[in-house]
């Protein structure tokens, strides 16, 4: 039985990658910033629901009371502006909580992690190529790229993996808050919005939370222990 670790627990792509672990009959350790939606993810009363700021050194030293098998670092935001109209509080924000987040998180699982240990990043189609508006975002997750990249070289001869999943748009509240924000800054209703949210996906469509799941699972896996420092594209073929 392992012990996982999913960070941003409380809702989206970490509550359907936490309930998936659990329901493998792993222990499962969920985080996040408000009790109430991990307990919402927690609904079988299976697993450890901890409070956390992934942004904060001592918050995150905390959830390390025991060595995790596996560490999925998923918290992250995002804001859609142009870069002109940025104040530097929302540009710092975004990078601490997809970047810096990553950073310690990784930092103190590596503290204790075992061989065999899987240390996986929530990356994004953004950590691949450019977005108009998102420049922050996009900044963050080109960072969490390059730190997995980098960190799979120092952690292979312990066999250890470090890897990314980037998604494309995915149905969780944050793709819903990508949507209000199109169809506020263009005055249009909400199907024009979606389809052009969805517009780089050659599938037309929003991808689901279980067909990012299934990336992470493969990456969890025994089958997976020679995929290191590897950027899992779940897109429909947009990148």
């Amino acid at each position: 039985m392992r012990q996982i670790l999913v960070t941003g627990g409380g809702s989206g792509i970490g509550r359907a990658v936490a309930q998936d672990f659990a329901a493998k009959g792993d222990t499962v350790t969920i985080a996040g910033r408000r009790m109430q939606a991990l307990e919402e993810t927690n609904a079988g009363g299976k697993m450890r629901c901890l409070t956390v700021d992934v942004t904060d050194e001592g918050s995150v030293k905390t959830l390390f009371d025991r060595p995790y098998d596996v560490v999925v670092a998923n918290a992250g935001t995002g804001h859609a502006m142009p870069l002109a109209q940025m104040p530097l509080d929302m540009w710092n924000d975004t990078l601490s909580v997809n970047l810096t987040g990553v950073f310690l998180t990784f930092r103190a699982a590596l503290a204790e992690m075992p061989a065999g240990g899987r240390l996986i990043a929530m990356a994004s189609i953004a950590s691949l190529k450019g977005g108009a508006n998102l420049a922050a975002y996009t900044a963050a997750k080109h960072g969490v790229l390059g730190l997995v990249r980098s960190l799979a070289l120092e952690v292979a001869k312990s066999s250890i993996t470090c890897n990314a999943v980037c998604p494309g748009f995915v149905d969780t509240p944050l793709a819903e808050g990508a949507v209000r924000n199109v169809m506020k800054r263009l005055e249009i209703d909400r199907e024009e919005a979606e389809k052009r949210v969805v517009a780089g996906n050659p599938m037309r469509r929003m991808i689901t939370c279980d067909e990012v799941v299934a990336a992470v699972r493969f990456l969890a896996s025994k089958e997976a222990s020679m995929i290191n420092g590897h950027d899992l594209v779940v897109s429909g073929g947009e990148i």
